[in-house]
C-alpha cells in the first residue's frame, strides 16, 4: 500500500506558490464550567500556499473548527500566531471568508440581502453592493431566487447562499467548516462539483481554500493535501499528499489507494490518544480513555454486516464504509469500538473479526450478552472498576458521581459525562449492572447481587 504518507514534525506544506494563510505553533485553551483550563490546540503548524486546497481531517472534537475560527479571525490563540499574507490575524481581516456547516443565515433578510451582509460590513456603496450581490448569486446557480426567504428555500439552496456570501468578498482565501455535511448526498455532491468547476476555472479570485471535513471521500476528491489531527490536544499528525489531476476518479485505482491510507492513519490512534492523561503503557486502554460514541446495536450490526458475503469477517475499511451506506462521522467510532472490544481488528486499512467476533455473530441473544460482557469487563477498565466497585459494596449500589469524580481527574467535566454514559450503556446491555437514570445509582441485578462476594 503506496507509501504516500508523510509524518509531521515540523511545518507542513511545501506548495510551490507564495504563502498565504500561515498557522504558527498554535495553541488555544477553553475554560470549562469548573473552571479549568484544556488545551484544544497544542502547537499546530500549518501552510496554505496560492493555488493549493487543503483538508483537515481527524475526530469530532479535535479542534479541526476551532482552527478555523482562529484562523477566521472569530478569536485568538493563547500561544503562537496566524497570519494572512504575513500580517497577524487577530480579528477578521477582507481577504478571508468562511462558510459555516449551519448556513447561518437570517431568516428575515432575503437571499440578496443575506449575501449583501459581509459588503456593507466593508462599507461598500449600495448600488455596487447590488451589482455584486446579484452577479455572485448568479454565479453560485441561484439566480431568480434572490427575493427569497431562508425559510422558501432547500438545504441545498440555503447553503449556495452561505457560498454566495463568502464569495462576493472576491476573498483570497476561503474557509470552509464542513460546508456538504448537513445535505443529502446527491445535494453535497452537485455542490462540491459546483465549488471546484469555479475553482479550477477561475472564475472566483479565491486562490486557497482550507476544508475542515469528517468524509474520507470527499477530502480526497478535493484536496492537494490532507492534514490529519490527532486528538486531546489537537496537533497535526500526518499529511497526506493528493497528486492526481482533477476531475478525479473515485473508483480509479489512485484515487482508492489515498483513500485506503487516510483510513488506515484514521483507524491507528497515535500515541499520545491511546495512553491518554493516564500515562500507561502505549496501547493501553486506561480508565480516562476518551470512548467513542458507538451504541451496541450499531456495533452489533457492523459485526454482522462484515461477517456476511461479500465480506466474510474480512473487509477493505472503504469498501465496508461503501457497503453500509453510513457516514464516516459514523463508521469511525464504530470502528474504535470493536477494536477496543476486542471483537476486531484494524490494519493497514482492513478490519477482521477476531475470534470473539465471529463468536458473537453466529450466537443467539443470552449468549451475545454474555460475549459482550466478557469483552467489556476485560477491556475496558472503567467497566471493571465500576464492577469492582459495584461487587464490593454492601448492598451493591454506587452513585454515579463516584466515577464521574475520578473520571474528571483525567478529563473536561463535559467529557466525563459522555464517557461514563457510554459504558453505562454497555454495561446495561450486556447486563453487567444497572442503572436508574432518575436517581442516578448504578447497581448489580437481583441476580447478580446473589451471585456477588461479601464484603470483607
Amino acid at each position: 500500500r503506496g507509501g504516500m504518507v508523510r509524518t509531521v514534525l515540523g511545518r507542513t506544506g511545501a506548495g510551490s506558490g507564495a504563502v498565504l494563510l500561515r498557522a504558527s505553533e498554535v495553541r488555544k485553551t477553553f475554560r470549562t464550567p469548573d473552571g479549568a483550563e484544556r488545551l484544544v490546540l497544542d502547537r499546530v503548524s500549518l501552510d496554505l500556499h496560492e493555488g493549493e486546497i487543503i483538508a483537515l481531517l481527524g475526530k469530532s472534537g479535535a479542534g479541526k473548527s476551532t482552527l478555523l475560527r482562529l484562523a477566521a479571525g472569530l478569536a485568538s490563540p493563547n500561544g503562537g500566531e496566524i497570519r494572512y499574507r504575513d500580517r497577524v490575524v487577530n480579528a477578521p481581516v477582507q481577504g478571508i471568508s468562511m462558510v459555516f456547516q449551519s448556513f447561518a443565515l437570517f431568516p428575515w433578510l432575503t437571499v440578496q440581502g443575506n449575501v449583501e451582509l459581509g459588503l456593507e460590513a466593508m462599507g461598500v456603496p449600495r448600488r455596487e453592493r447590488e451589482a455584486r450581490a446579484m452577479a455572485a448569486i448568479d454565479q453560485i446557480g441561484l439566480g431568480g431566487f434572490e427575493s427569497a426567504y431562508p425559510k422558501e428555500l432547500s438545504g441545498g439552496m440555503r447553503q449556495q447562499v452561505g457560498f454566495a456570501r463568502a464569495l462576493v468578498t472576491n476573498p483570497d482565501v476561503l474557509l470552509l467548516d464542513e460546508p456538504f455535511s448537513a445535505l443529502d448526498v446527491m445535494t453535497a455532491e452537485n455542490l462540491r462539483h459546483d465549488l471546484l468547476e469555479l475553482w479550477r476555472s477561475r472564475s472566483i479570485p479565491t486562490k486557497g481554500i482550507l476544508l475542515v471535513s469528517h468524509n474520507i471521500a470527499e477530502a480526497v476528491g478535493m484536496a492537494d493535501r490532507i492534514l490529519i489531527f490527532s486528538s486531546d490536544p489537537a496537533t497535526v499528525r500526518a499529511e497526506i499528499p493528493v497528486p492526481l489531476d482533477h476531475p478525479r476518479d473515485p473508483d480509479g485505482a489512485a484515487f482508492r489507494q489515498i483513500v485506503d491510507e487516510v483510513y488506515t492513519l484514521m483507524t491507528t490512534a497515535s500515541h499520545r490518544e491511546q495512553v491518554g492523561a493516564a500515562g500507561a503503557a502505549a496501547g493501553a486502554i486506561t480508565l480516562g480513555y476518551r470512548l467513542p460514541d458507538a451504541t451496541p446495536a450499531r456495533l452489533e450490526g457492523l459485526m454482522e454486516a462484515l461477517a456476511e458475503p461479500p465480506f466474510n469477517g474480512h473487509a477493505d475499511l472503504p469498501k465496508l464504509a461503501d457497503a453500509t451506506e453510513l457516514s464516516d462521522d459514523v463508521l469511525f467510532p464504530l470502528f474504535e469500538g470493536l477494536r477496543i472490544l476486542g471483537f476486531a481488528g484494524i490494519a493497514r486499512g482492513d478490519i477482521t473479526l477476531t475470534t470473539a467476533g465471529r463468536a458473537y455473530v453466529v450466537a443467539d441473544t443470552p449468549t451475545r450478552k454474555e460475549i459482550f460482557a466478557g469483552q467489556l469487563l476485560h477491556h475496558i477498565p472503567l467497566a471493571a472498576r465500576i464492577r469492582r466497585v459495584l461487587d464490593e459494596r454492601p448492598h451493591h449500589r454506587a452513585p454515579e458521581d463516584r466515577f464521574l469524580q475520578e473520571l474528571e481527574d483525567y478529563l473536561t467535566d463535559e467529557e466525563a459525562d459522555r464517557v461514563l454514559q457510554v459504558v453505562i450503556n454497555w454495561g446495561r446491555f450486556a447486563e453487567v449492572f444497572e442503572y436508574d437514570y432518575n436517581s442516578g445509582i448504578l447497581a448489580l441485578s437481583e441476580d447478580e447481587e446473589d451471585a456477588a462476594p461479601a464484603e470483607e
